[in-house]
């Protein structure tokens, strides 16, 4: 069982909001591997399902941002899980928008969600990042995050969202490596 996290803020207002495409990522994978229903538990929204031979469960914490290690932490405790079956889905400001990195570790780069996350159970937890970048001013990054997509950005942010879930499998046999090649090969086509 590997526990697949996507990382964002509950509520409407929220949902189109780049600090929310964890969340987005989510609902992707699910939707594409055909995952059961959306289901509350460990303070989150929960799906299960299979990718490839490997059992998901796909959590959206329902808890904001800055209490995300609460409800994984809660995930990991049921199923007698450790960080290393743990993978956090985020925005990433310090990476071009719409590009894909995913390992393992890293720093927190500011960010509330892995911060929770880190602080509940370590740094040894797989990150895949999602660029949203940098509006260039640091006064300008709070209504960055917390600001909605663009229109002109839903269909690249359409086409990530949708070579992560069509990848996902790489991710969940452990090749991280692989699968950041095939999402950029799969974007590279769609341009």
């Amino acid at each position: 069982m590997q526990i697949w996290a996507g990382l964002g803020n509950p509520g409407a207002q929220y949902a189109l909001h780049r600090h929310n495409v964890g969340f987005m990522a989510a609902d992707a994978i699910a939707e594409v591997h055909g995952f059961g229903p959306w289901q509350k538990k460990f303070r989150s929204l929960a799906a299960e399902g299979r990718i490839g031979h490997h059992k998901i469960l796909l959590l959206k914490p329902q808890t904001f941002m800055n209490d995300s290690g609460d409800a994984v932490q809660q995930a990991l405790r049921f199923y007698k899980l450790d960080e290393d079956a743990l993978t956090a889905f985020h925005d990433e400001l310090d990476l071009a928008p719409f590009k894909v990195k995913a390992r393992v570790g890293g720093g927190l780069a500011g960010h509330n969600g892995l911060r929770s996350i880190d602080a509940a159970l370590g740094p040894d937890f797989r990150r895949v990042r999602i660029g949203i970048g940098h509006p260039g001013h640091k006064d300008r990054v709070t209504p960055h995050v917390l600001g909605n997509y663009a229109k002109a950005e839903m269909e690249p942010l359409s086409d990530l969202l949708g070579a992560v879930a069509a990848e996902a499998e790489w991710l969940a046999d452990g090749d991280d490596a692989r699968f950041m090649s095939e999402v950029a090969l799969r974007l590279q086509a769609t341009r």
